[in-house]
């Protein structure tokens, strides 16, 4: 399936994302510095700090070394590990095949991927494993702790699918939030099987390419290669911690990406229409209320000026990348945060919400 980018991007996408280059900041982002150096001082962060309003970016600064054995400086064009995010990309990818009447959320995988096990088939549906509550165990990460050789090795989707993500379900599909990566095996396989192509292809014919997200890739090796951040275990002294993968794991935290890229992502997703209402309608209703999950990602609700206020909620977290992409519908304000030594998540989560002036969190 190829979306033909002209067609993806007409009644105004294209302009709204042209319109992230750079243009110079305002008071009011100037007036944040404070606030950012602060947080940047106390958790020894480092990467990327960004903002866009209206798909315009109206603040962008970044912090410390991309790679510290080459000492160079982290850019806003840096690419970085977006780990769990990649589960919100490839849930966009799967909405647009949905609205192609290549999938449905509610059909049972038995339907979508020929050859998977009848039974549990027929009990789990496609938003089952897009929202992390199928039931289906994880037989991966077992497999991985007693030999952690098998982190690297390519079985293949069909045998990815067969080995680690077809066991007895461990409860009733839609009863329970289980963060398995093996569910997102399965959305590997599933979009294989209806696009013909290997998922990777078909993420970017379907929503990579016509988005214009040329830096966003999940090629192996890309954090080696020059413009890429090193992902770090400590940084005095400096210890890299390799994000090591099999290639099935690309839909659960395989991408790589910068803040421009994701802004634009964002901003086409929820205010320009790359989905159609009832998609859109999907990404933005919290399936797991405990999680605040949706399909693929979260939908949190702050407290701003007293009043409840909705926002999409990416984050990410692998080895030493730390992510978050958040989006207010309401003023249609992008934030994005992108770090490569493991600080804590729980910290960019907060300062995220302090920045959009939310009250503390409960």
């Amino acid at each position: 399936m190829t979306i033909d980018r002209r067609t993806l991007l007409q009644g105004g996408l294209a302009a709204g994302i042209t319109s992230l280059l750079p243009t110079p900041l305002s008071a009011a982002a100037h007036r944040d510095d404070a606030k950012i150096d602060a947080f940047v001082k106390a958790n020894g962060f480092a990467g990327t700090i960004v903002r866009a309003r209206n798909g315009r970016l109206v603040y962008a600064r970044n912090f410390g070394l991309a790679n510290i054995a080459a000492k160079t400086p982290a850019t806003t064009d840096t690419v970085y590990g977006i780990a769990s995010i990649s589960k919100f990309l490839t849930t966009v990818t799967v909405l647009k095949l949905v609205e192609a009447g290549k999938l449905s959320l509610d059909a049972p995988i038995a339907t979508l991927l020929p050859g998977y096990r009848a039974d549990t088939g027929a009990k789990v549906t496609l938003a089952h494993l897009l929202s992390n509550t199928s039931g289906i165990p994880n037989a991966f990460t077992g497999a991985v702790k007693a030999d952690p050789a098998l982190v690297t090795h390519d079985f293949g989707t069909t045998e990815s699918v067969r080995r680690f993500a077809s066991g007895d379900l461990i409860f009733e599909p839609g009863s329970k939030f289980d963060y398995a990566l093996t569910n997102w095996f399965i959305v590997v396989a599933i979009v294989e099987a209806v696009t013909g192509r290997p998922f990777q292809n078909a993420m970017r014919a379907i929503t990579l390419d016509p988005l214009g997200l040329d830096r966003t890739t999940a090629m192996i090796g890309i954090e080696n290669e020059p413009g890429s951040a090193r992902s770090y275990r400590t940084v005095d002294p400096p210890v890299e911690w390799p994000n090591v993968r099999t290639p099935v794991m690309v839909a659960s935290g395989g991408y790589y990406s910068t803040a421009p890229d994701l802004l634009r992502l964002a901003h086409a997703v929820f205010d320009l229409g790359l989905l159609t209402p009832a998609s859109l309608k999907a990404l933005r209703t919290v399936r797991v209320a405990e999680q605040d999950y949706s399909l693929g990602g979260r939908v949190r609700t702050m407290t701003i000026a007293g009043k409840p206020v909705q926002a999409a909620w990416e984050t990410g977290r692998l080895n030493g990348y730390r992510t978050l992409l958040a989006h207010r519908y309401d003023t249609r304000e992008s934030i994005v945060l992108l770090n490569n030594t493991g600080i804590s998540q729980k910290a960019i989560d907060l300062f995220a919400d302090d920045l959009f002036g939310a009250a503390p969190r409960e």
